[in-house]
């Protein structure tokens, strides 16, 4: 076992993990956190994207002993309480989902893109969000929910 301390959501946790433990793994198993989301488990659909110091990563292709120290967001950490995040909000405005399945890792990627800076067109957001898959086809509604946001 290998001991990690990360600061998750704002919270400091102490975790015992195995050493090949992924990221996803230690945040749904060991801090019940399921928001981020189980998908292909190979890095290709983005629904366990968060945030670890500021910038979108796919937790299931990384290990948790590698964020020892680490501040690391999800979208449970989004919120202010009740007061949703902008990017939550404009999702639901946008009807930026259907299924829900990939929404939390759509909105982490979102709030990453968007520290980034780098998107100005819908273009550059559809090629930046690229990995980040829905079967549900919400891409426009999630573009639009973007560019609310980036234009505030």
């Amino acid at each position: 076992m290998s001991s990690v301390q990360i600061n998750i959501n704002g919270e400091v946790k102490d975790l015992e993990v195995e050493p090949w433990t992924t990221l996803l793994d230690a945040l749904r198993d060991k801090l019940a956190l399921t928001g981020t989301k189980k998908g292909c488990d190979h890095g290709q659909c983005g629904a366990c994207t968060v945030l670890a110091d500021g910038k979108r990563i796919n937790s299931c292709l990384t290990l948790a002993v590698m964020h020892d120290g680490a501040k690391l967001q999800t979208i449970e950490g989004l919120a202010d309480g009740d007061d949703l995040h902008p990017v939550q909000r404009a999702f639901i405005k946008h009807d930026a989902f259907q299924c829900g399945y990939c929404t939390p890792g759509q909105i982490c990627s979102a709030v990453g893109l968007i520290k980034e800076g780098k998107a100005k067109t819908d273009e550059e957001i559809r090629e930046l969000m690229s990995g980040n898959l829905c079967r549900c086809g919400a891409y426009p509604n999630i573009v639009a929910a973007l560019k609310e946001v980036m234009n505030k």
